[in-house]
């Protein structure tokens, strides 16, 4: 990749050490003459990685999740730097991330272009989600019933504590949770995954990437809350119908190279295939 010399950062200071880890890497960048700007607001300010070449992000994957939107708007690579919990999203430590940051910033690095979904209610504009939309009752006290259409088809109707539609990447998110199948990134599909599901045959459905999926609230005298990459901004009445399908950009995400997605997982989720690996084979 092209060397960086317009770099952002967005840095959030309720994490510990993120702030003491962007002083850092601020003064790496400073050394080796790459413009920067810094910002601890969110949501990440309309605009504001506008001719930038890469995003630093240093926190959680919530955080990375807040820069999303306008990294895919407008193109700009984000490094994602953990100091949350899991981070599925923010792949590099704390200890990578100083090791190899002079070597990022030389552009040693590959991208991943994430497929994102877009989502609209009603006539409203439409908003971008790396992981996934969520539908459930506005107030969380009951069941919905939610009629879902794919292409026009009806899918079913689910009686439900809500509906999860996730992206690849979110898979291992939300949808997990809930009992979803995992998937590969690189898998161009949608998960539809009903949360405790009244009928005990409603599972998790893979849908294609082309799939335009609408979903309409059937539930009587009540309006159903649609989550955003967790931010509940929206609502839908019985007369408005949910639109969800993948969006037409997508989030360049910044991998080392050599990065392996099985290796990550094996670590997040403390499977034990690479243990396994590691044991020598004994006599059969």
């Amino acid at each position: 990749m092209k060397p960086i010399r317009s770099l952002a950062f967005l840095i959030n200071s309720g994490k510990p050490g993120a702030v003491g880890l962007a002083r850092e890497l601020v003064a790496t960048a400073r050394a080796k003459g790459v413009r920067m700007k810094r910002t601890t607001r969110f949501p990440l300010p309309r605009g504001f990685l506008r001719g930038c070449d890469a995003c630093c992000v240093i926190g959680g994957d919530g955080t990375l999740l807040e820069a999303a939107r306008e990294a895919a708007v407008d193109q700009v690579p984000i490094i994602g730097v953990n100091r949350g919990s899991l981070g599925f999203l923010t792949i590099f430590t704390p200890e990578e991330a100083r090791a190899e940051f002079t070597e990022l910033l030389k552009g040693a690095f590959r991208v991943d272009n994430r497929a994102m979904l877009s989502c609209s209610v009603g006539s409203g504009p439409a908003h971008l989600a790396l992981n996934d939309i969520l539908i459930k009752d506005e107030l969380n006290a009951r069941l919905v019933n939610l009629e879902v259409f794919a292409d026009g088809e009806l899918v079913t109707d689910y009686l439900c504590d809500g509906l999860i539609f996730a992206t690849a990447t979110g898979s291992t998110a939300y949808n997990m949770s809930a009992g979803g199948p995992i998937l590969h990134p690189a898998a161009n599909v949608i998960a539809l995954t009903p949360i405790c599901p009244h009928t005990l045959s409603n599972r998790s459905i893979i849908f294609r990437d082309s799939v335009r999926l609408r979903v309409h609230n059937r539930t009587k005298g009540t309006r159903v809350l649609v989550g955003v990459d967790g931010r509940g901004n929206l609502t839908a009445g019985a007369d408005e119908p949910i639109r969800i399908s993948v969006a037409r950009v997508r989030l360049p995400l910044v991998q080392p190279k050599g990065y392996s997605h099985f290796s990550v997982m094996r670590t997040k989720l403390m499977w034990s295939g690479g243990a396994a690996e590691r044991k020598p084979a004994g006599p059969r």
